[in-house]
C-alpha cells in the first residue's frame, strides 16, 4: 500500500456496489481502506477487489468503532482523501404502521447517523492534514426523491442524507472539503435482487424493473473523486434507463 497514493475508504464494501467502488478506485491508484461489520465477507470481497487493499471490520452505527477505523487509517497512510458512504440497510416492506420501532432505529442507526459518525470523523482528519482537506460521497438513492411503497424508514433516511450532503458541503467549503451525493437507481445487487423479479409499484401491481450493473456506479464515483477540489458534483442520478422513476412510471 503506498503512502503517495490518495487514500479512500469506503463502508458497506464487501458486497454490492460497495465492493464495486472499491474495485474501480483500486484500479484507479487509491490506497482503499475496505470497511464492514463481517470479516469474513470482507476478506473474500478483498481477494475478488485484487491489489492489497486494507481490511477494515466497522460497525459504522457505534462510534468507537468509527474512531477505530479513522485511527487505522490515519496510522497507516497519514491521511485521508476520500470517503464513500456507502454503508446501508432497509427495513421489511411491511405496511407503515406495522413496523417496530427496532426496524426504525436500526435503519435511521445505520443509513443516517453512521454517514454522520462517519463525516464527522472523515472532516477532522482532512481540516488538519497538509494538504487540507478531502471529499466525501454519499450513497443517495432515488428514494432521496420519490419513495416505493411500505419504504418508510429508507426513504426517510435517504430524504435526510440528502440534507447531511447539502450541509456537509456547505460546512466543508472552509477547509476544502467537498461533498457529493451519488442517486442509485436499481443497481443489481443482492440488497435489491426483487427488482428484477417483481417489485411492488404504487399502483398495487408487482412488476419486473430493469436494472444496471454497480460498475456504472462505481465509473460514477471515480469521476466524482477525480475533480479538482475546487469543483464538486453536488448530486448525481445512475440509474437504470427504463426504470419506472421518471414521469408516471
Amino acid at each position: 500500500m503506498s503512502k503517495s497514493s490518495k487514500v479512500a475508504i469506503v463502508t458497506g464494501a464487501g458486497t454490492g456496489v460497495g465492493k464495486a467502488i472499491s474495485t474501480a478506485l483500486q484500479k484507479e491508484g487509491y490506497s482503499v481502506v475496505m470497511a464492514g461489520r463481517r470479516q469474513e465477507v470482507l476478506e473474500r470481497a478483498a481477494q475478488e477487489v485484487g491489489g492489497t487493499p486494507l481490511v477494515v471490520m466497522t460497525d459504522v452505527t457505534d462510534p468507537a468503532s468509527v474512531k477505530e477505523l479513522f485511527s487505522k487509517v490515519v496510522e497507516t497512510f497519514g491521511r485521508l482523501d476520500l470517503l464513500v458512504n456507502n454503508a446501508g440497510i432497509g427495513a421489511p416492506p411491511v405496511p407503515l404502521e406495522d413496523l417496530t420501532l427496532e426496524q426504525w432505529q436500526s435503519v435511521v442507526d445505520t443509513n443516517l447517523t453512521g454517514a454522520f459518525l462517519c463525516t464527522q470523523e472523515a472532516f477532522r482528519i482532512m481540516k488538519a492534514q497538509d494538504p487540507r482537506g478531502g471529499r466525501i460521497i454519499n450513497n443517495g438513492s432515488v428514494s432521496a426523491y420519490a419513495p416505493r411503497p411500505f419504504s418508510a424508514p429508507y426513504t426517510a433516511t435517504k430524504h435526510a442524507v440528502l440534507g447531511l450532503t447539502k450541509s456537509t458541503s456547505l460546512d466543508g467549503r472552509a477547509y476544502d472539503i467537498a461533498c457529493g451525493q451519488i442517486d442509485i437507481g436499481n443497481a443489481a445487487t443482492d440488497m435489491a435482487a426483487k427488482i428484477a423479479t417483481g417489485i411492488l409499484q404504487p399502483n398495487g401491481t408487482v412488476m419486473a424493473e430493469p436494472t444496471i450493473d454497480p460498475v456504472h456506479v462505481a465509473e460514477a464515483v471515480v469521476y466524482m473523486a477525480g475533480l479538482p477540489l475546487s469543483a464538486n458534483v453536488l448530486t448525481m442520478t445512475v440509474m437504470a434507463t427504463k426504470m419506472p422513476f421518471v414521469g408516471r412510471g
